[in-house]
C-alpha cells in the first residue's frame, strides 16, 4: 500500500488521529507492506514515517527518488540542470519563489517567507546561496514554487503547457506547484517498487489526496481519492475515504482486512 502523507493521514496543521495511526498499525499487522509515498524531502519524510511505525523504503520528492529508511539510495531520476534553470527563470521573471534541492538540503536564492512556510512544514533547515545555477548540482530532486493557493491553480495550466513532454508538474498542498522529471512521479516509482518487491500491480493499493497523487492512484490495482480532493483525483480512484481525523485509514483498514 502507497500511503501519501500531507491531506492523507496528517492534517495541514502536521496532526495525526490516535485513530488513524491505530487503524494503519492494524493494516501493517496483518502482514500488508505501507510504503509512504510523499512528495516530500526524504529527511521531512523519515520522521513520519517512524512516527507511523513504517520501516522503509520511502518513495519521496515526488517519486523521484526511493529511499531506504537510513538513506539509502534505491531509485534517483532528478531534473536536469539545464531544464531546471528553465523554471528557475520563470519564477524569477514573475517575482515567485521558487526551490530546489542538494544532497537533501533545501536550497534557495532569497530569504522570503514563502521559503520558511514551506520549511517549516517540511521540518527542514533554509539554506541562502547566491545563485541556484552554480550552488544546484548536475540534477535536482524537484523545484518548488511556493506561492498563495489561488495563484498556483493559475499557475498550473500554464507551467503544463509549457514543459508537456519535458516536466512532470502538479500541485501537491494547493499552495506548492511542484516540478519533477518527466520519468518521475508518484507511479513511475511505485511501479519501480513493486517490481522490486514481487508485488503484483492488481496488489497494490494508492491513497492520495493531491493532483501529485493522481499517477499513482490511476496506477494502481485499487486507488484511493480521499474526499474533497481536486477533480482529477477523485476521476483517477476506485472510491473515496474520508480526510485525516474523520475515519479514512479506519474505512480502509475495514476495506483491506475484510
Amino acid at each position: 500500500m502507497a500511503l501519501d502523507l500531507d491531506g492523507t493521514i496528517l492534517d495541514m496543521h502536521l496532526n495525526l488521529d490516535p485513530r488513524d495511526v491505530e487503524a494503519l498499525g492494524h493494516i501493517v499487522t496483518a502482514g500488508v507492506t505501507v510504503v509512504a509515498c510523499t512528495g516530500r524531502p526524504f529527511p521531512g519524510a523519515v520522521p513520519w514515517a517512524k512516527r507511523l511505525g513504517l520501516g522503509g523504503p520511502i518513495v519521496c520528492y515526488q517519486g523521484a527518488e526511493v529511499r531506504t529508511m537510513d538513506g539509502g539510495v534505491l531509485l534517483d531520476h532528478g531534473v536536469e540542470h539545464a531544464l531546471a534553470m528553465e523554471v528557475i527563470r520563470y519564477a524569477r521573471e514573475r517575482d515567485l519563489h521558487v526551490q530546489a534541492y542538494r544532497d537533501d538540503q533545501l536550497i534557495v536564492e532569497r530569504d522570503r517567507h514563502e521559503a520558511h512556510q514551506y520549511a517549516d512544514h517540511a521540518g527542514m533547515a533554509i539554506h541562502v546561496v547566491a545563485d541556484l545555477d552554480g550552488a544546484m548540482g548536475p540534477t535536482t530532486p524537484k523545484l518548488v514554487i511556493v506561492t498563495t493557493a489561488e495563484r498556483a491553480e493559475a499557475l498550473l495550466p500554464d507551467v503544463r503547457r509549457r514543459w508537456t513532454g519535458r516536466l512532470n508538474a502538479a500541485t501537491s498542498v494547493p499552495e506548492y506547484v511542484e516540478f519533477t522529471s518527466v520519468e518521475s512521479d508518484k507511479a513511475s516509482a511505485l511501479r519501480f517498487l513493486s517490481e522490486r518487491l514481487g508485488v503484483a500491480q492488481s496488489e497494490v493499493v494508492a491513497v492520495g489526496d493531491g493532483r501529485n497523487d493522481a499517477s499513482m492512484i490511476a496506477w494502481a490495482g485499487l486507488g484511493i481519492a480521499v474526499e474533497g480532493s481536486p477533480p482529477e483525483v477523485v476521476a483517477a480512484a476506485d472510491r473515496t475515504i474520508p480526510g485525516p481525523g474523520h475515519g479514512g485509514i479506519q474505512q480502509l483498514a475495514e476495506v483491506l482486512l475484510q
